[in-house]
């Protein structure tokens, strides 16, 4: 266990924090019309991000002052309480928008399968860096981890999430390229992923619809294309500089979930290309920092615990920012620390805590 403690990376708080408050001022933006007509109440989704936020950040600094190696020896009962929530979210879970993915708890609910994407990091690091010599053999390295990233990949298919399912297991690849797996191996294994999503696709008819919707939106503008429209009349007449904080026209229920998927939109439309690019650009900088982190780390545990965490937050990123320009179909991701929704921001927030606590001890 590394023993020398220093400060963790400023630049890694200071956009994140930038990035929360951000995320709370758009998601009360982009939420007060819909919050209003459906409970009374302008802020009441920004009162609740505000509290998410604030769960967050406490887990974030216990994150950042617990030393990441103590869950290096919770990490196989860690991921198999999530396996166990994965199953028992399939039995008893809250179904909201055709996937059944929640769990209600009181007034709140949790999402079991934000906390398999963070868990499954954690244990991949941990094998990863115990077995490091074994990940060139397919069946005594590979073959294990396949296994189990595909077991938790299948049972988020069965609420079905394929956007969560898919960001974890880029992930899962992206750590294996970095502990030295052969690219042989990955590229199979890329090309048996490929035919498995077309299967996916083709195995369900409202996927098949995102496609056609994603490549000709025009061909079914009140159906399958409408939310790639309408987050484009968003995008579009924000200009440069934007409508004007709380001026989206788009909010006003012409585009679906304008707080959670497609906050992006809105906040392009309200506050330009450079409020959009300055949201880039300080995700941007996370990324970079991140990764410098993964690079300096004392350990490799340490290292692909960090890469793990950056993987992840830029995957999400790219596929939601994707989504949201019509440059890929649409799948419902949040884009980290902006969007609304209690499991994913707290998770995101608590894996940041990880990243920094290892850049504690960065060299």
């Amino acid at each position: 266990m590394p023993k020398t403690r220093g400060t963790p990376d400023f630049l890694i708080v200071f956009c994140t924090l930038a990035l929360l408050s951000i995320g709370i001022l758009m998601v009360y933006s982009s939420s007060a019309v819909l919050s209003f007509h459906k409970f009374g109440d302008y802020f009441y989704y920004a009162k609740r991000q505000f509290l998410f936020a604030g769960l967050g950040i406490a887990a974030m600094f216990v994150m950042m002052n617990v030393d990441y190696w103590v869950w290096r020896r919770w990490a196989k009962f860690g991921l198999m309480i999530c396996f166990v929530l994965l199953v028992l979210v399939l039995l008893i879970g809250v179904e909201r928008n055709g996937s059944k993915s929640w769990i209600g708890i009181g007034a709140f609910s949790i999402q079991p399968s934000e906390f398999i994407k963070i868990w499954m990091i954690i244990f991949l690091a941990k094998y990863l860096a115990e077995r490091q010599k074994y990940v060139i053999y397919f069946t005594k390295g590979l073959l294990p981890l396949l296994a189990l990233v595909g077991l938790a990949f299948g049972l988020i298919m069965l609420q079905p999430d394929l956007g969560t399912g898919a960001v974890m297991v880029s992930t899962a690849v992206v750590m294996l390229y970095i502990a030295g797996t052969r690219l042989a191996h990955l590229f199979s294994l890329g090309m048996i992923g490929v035919a498995g999503l077309i299967g996916l696709i083709l195995a369900a008819p409202y996927r098949i619809k995102r496609i056609t919707g994603f490549l000709d939106p025009w061909q079914d503008p009140l159906g399958a294309g409408y939310q790639i429209i309408q987050s484009l009349y968003a995008i579009g007449p924000g200009g440069l500089m934007g409508l004007g904080l709380g001026m989206s026209r788009q909010k006003f229920y012409y585009l679906p979930e304008p707080q959670t998927d497609f906050i992006f939109a809105i906040l392009a439309e309200e506050l330009g290309f450079l409020g959009g690019a300055t949201v880039l650009c300080l995700f941007t900088l996370l990324l970079w920092r991140g990764m410098r982190v993964a690079i300096c780390a004392p350990d490799l545990y340490g290292s692909l615990l960090a890469a793990g965490i950056v993987a992840m937050v830029a995957i999400q990123v790219i596929i939601n920012v994707g989504v949201v320009t019509g440059m890929f179909p649409v799948t419902g991701i949040t884009l980290p620390f902006l969007s609304y929704g209690g499991s994913s921001l707290t998770l995101m927030l608590t894996a940041i805590g990880l990243l920094l606590n290892v850049s504690r001890y960065a060299k």
